[in-house]
This record gives structure tokens, sequence and C-alpha cells, in this order.
């Protein structure tokens, strides 16, 4: 049995797994399988909060809504290519193609609208789980240049928008069904973006990985920038806390990092800003584990001297990592005066104020072999200064963060989804 998808659901609560033989469901806290069927190649799978309402892609243009309490279908929408992602919130489904979006109202399954994009073949996207600030986020559509070239009558039309080649994000309002705004996030393509639980925050990175921004939503000031490394990563994963006060990100690098988005003047890793934000979050997090990461996403994120250090918090390279992020800040104020902007940015990110080393399963039951990084998606619990982690392994752990301190996570419980032994237990609400 291989894992195709895994997903929270919006408030983390729920964790479903879509698999070549059915898919489950489990709750986070405590862990226990709460449903599970054994029929299909699920590639998608997608919640909406704690209810029995389920999405599932079945073959690849069929969505399928089910009741899991009723065991009963719902509807059935087939579309014109694959589907490459699904989005759910109170108001509104949203369906990803490669290069268009389908807008459907969730109570009636009318199709409010449909938004031509540029190719997005990692399904680029995110939903605010919000009733209110109900927005969707994806890259910016760029149009093709005029053709000198004009094709037979009889030739099928060509496309109309070509992939970008930098990093802007458009705001649209699922309500008013109207876009309100672009960022301009990153000078590279979009590689992940996420919207907290009150659809107030955004968190963009773009294909090389090393910064991490975050925006306020709809207006779109930068508030916060964050290294998460000098070398090229994929970024697989972000997530916000429920009070959006730390942002989690895992990329191939095999390591989670936590961001502090609370400004504090004597800390080395506050970020020059306003006030931190309020607002709860949820990001729709989502990783597809069937496809494979492009060839140059294998970098380190740090030195592998530093790495080591963190292990050993008392080396000399400890120290001096230290010693580089207080210096970092005073240095950057008073220097940042005298470059250009685009230099000056390059002093301004704060590092992570905590971590988590994923660890090596080498007979996980879902995995793909060791070749290549392990994907993940990540989640911070509600209660507790914990972080959630499910790999591509098929493994979930739960890591414990010092808040006051950071360093690095500590493991406190591992489990399997792909487990053909555990039993069921606790059962999802009724929709």
């Amino acid at each position: 049995m291989a894992m195709n998808f895994v997903t929270f659901n919006q408030d983390y609560s729920y964790l479903a797994v879509a698999t070549s033989k059915g898919f489950r469901i489990f709750t986070t806290d405590p862990f226990a399988k709460s449903y599970e069927t054994k029929e299909g190649n699920i590639a998608i799978i997608e919640m909406l909060f704690s209810t029995s309402l389920v999405a599932l892609i079945l073959s690849p243009r069929r969505l399928q809504i089910t009741n899991t309490k009723r065991q009963s279908t719902i509807c059935e929408l087939t579309f014109p290519t694959t589907v490459l992602a699904v989005k759910l919130n109170r108001k509104r489904l949203v369906i990803v193609l490669e290069d268009q979006i389908y807008l459907y109202d969730i109570q009636t399954m009318k199709l409010l609208y449909t938004i031509e994009t540029s190719p997005n073949p990692n399904a680029i996207c995110a939903l605010s789980p919000s009733s209110d600030n109900c927005y969707l986020a994806y890259p910016l559509p760029q149009k093709a240049p005029p053709s000198s070239f004009t094709p037979p009558a009889h030739a099928p039309p060509g496309a109309t928008h070509v992939s970008p080649t930098s990093g802007e994000v458009l705001i649209f309002d699922t309500l008013k069904l109207e876009a309100i705004n672009v960022i301009e996030a990153h000078r590279s393509p979009l590689a992940c973006i996420t919207l907290n639980n009150d659809g107030t925050l955004i968190a963009t990175a773009s294909d090389k990985g090393t910064i991490i921004r975050v925006f306020s939503v709809p207006d779109g000031h930068k508030l916060y920038q964050f290294r998460r490394g000098s070398i090229p990563s994929r970024i697989y994963s972000m997530s916000f806390n429920t009070t959006s006060t730390l942002l989690c990100v895992s990329s191939s690098t095999e390591t989670i990092h936590l961001f502090k988005l609370s400004h504090q003047s004597n800390s080395p890793d506050a970020t020059p800003s306003s006030s931190a934000p309020t607002g709860a979050d949820r990001r729709l997090s989502q990783s597809s584990f069937g496809q494979t990461p492009d060839a140059d996403d294998t970098g380190g994120d740090l030195a592998s001297s530093e790495l080591a250090s963190r292990k050993h918090n008392g080396t000399l390279m400890g120290m001096i990592r230290r010693t580089s992020q207080n210096v970092g800040s005073t240095f950057a104020a008073k220097v940042g005066g005298y470059l250009p902007k685009g230099v000056s940015e390059m002093w301004e990110p704060a590092r992570d104020f905590a971590w988590i080393k994923l660890p090596r399963s080498n007979q996980g039951p879902g995995a793909n072999g060791n070749n290549g990084p392990l994907r993940s998606v990540v989640a911070m619990s509600t209660n507790t200064p914990q972080v959630m982690v499910v790999t591509s392994d098929g493994n979930f752990y739960v890591f414990s963060i010092d808040l006051s301190k950071g360093g690095e996570g500590t493991l406190t419980k591992q489990y399997s989804v792909l487990d053909t032994n555990d039993r069921l237990g606790y059962s999802v609400m009724d929709y």
C-alpha cells in the first residue's frame, strides 16, 4: 500500500491520508484512527474541518464529495484535465487544474467562477478557512506575448498564459468574485504559499527556498522576512500556529524550521516591523508524495558543520552562530542605510529560533526508497507547544518545542499512518 497524499484539516484536529487502497482519517490529539475505507486508489483527499464531508479525487479528472458517516456520495464532478488540488472552507470549494481554477458554492455545488491561470503544475494555491476573509491566493497569471505567426484555422487555440518568471501572488476575494490585490513577494517563481486561519496573513516562498516572507492580507504589506538557509532548497509545507505568532516550514533539507512572528526589540530574531499581528492560523497543508522534487532541490539549508553544531550547542560553530545572530540585527540597522534596498535586504532576514531534524526511517511501509529527500507536511498543535510532522515514509511525529529558549525540538511521539494493525478510535463529527 502506497501513500499518495496527506493533509491536515483546517484546525489540525484531524489528519487524512490517501493511499493506493482507500483512505484513512486520524485524530491528532490523541492520535487514533477514526475512519478507514480500503476501496479505490485515492489521489487526493481534503476534509471540511471536523465534519464527515470529504472531497476525494478517485481518477485524475473526477471529484467525489462523500459523507463518511452516512457512507453516501453527495455529488460527483468531472473536469476537462487532471485535478491537481482541492481546497475547502465553509463557503467555497476550489478545484485547481494546471491552467484553471474552478470556484463552487459549497452549499449548492453551483459553479460560481472560472479563473484562467498560468501553467501551475505544482498546484500552488491557498484558500483561507475563514468564512469572512474568504481569500484565495495563487501565482499571478502571466499572459502570453502576441505571436507573429498566424496558425491555420483548423489548429487548436494556443496557450493564453505562460509560466511565471517572478513570484507575484494574486489575492482573490471568493465572496465578491474579484481580484483585490497583487503582492510582489519574490523575484523567483513561487514554490509554496499559505494563509493563516483568519485570512489576515500570507507566507510565501520562492523556488529558491532561501527566504520566507510574511505579508498582511489583503493590503499586502511585508511584515516579516526570514532566512531558511543560504543554499537553495524546495519548500514542501508551511504552517502558522493558532495565534499567528509562529511559522513552521519544512523543506527538502529534512529540517523543520520555526520562526517567530512577534516583535521583540531585544531579540536577535526580531525583524523590523510593527507590533505582531493578531489572528489565528490555518494552512490547508498539503503535499502530493507521488511527485519527485526538482533536481536542484537537494541542497542543504546550512553548512554541514553548522548543522552538526546544532546537536552540540557548546561547540565552536554553535558559538559562532549565536554570536553572528546577535551582531546581525544591529549591524543591519546601521549598514542598511548606506546600501541599496536589494543589498540591504540580505542583512535583514531573521534566522529560525527553533528547528527539528527529521529522523530517517529505513523501512517505512510507505517509503519510496531512500533516494531523494524526505517529503513532509507540518502543522502546530492548538493547545501545546508541539509540532506535528507527517513524512513520505508514512510516519507521524510529534515534537516538543521550548518557546522561551528555542533550540532543537524533542521527539515525543511517533506513529505510522500506514500500519494495518491499528484500531479504530474516535469518530468524525457529523456534517
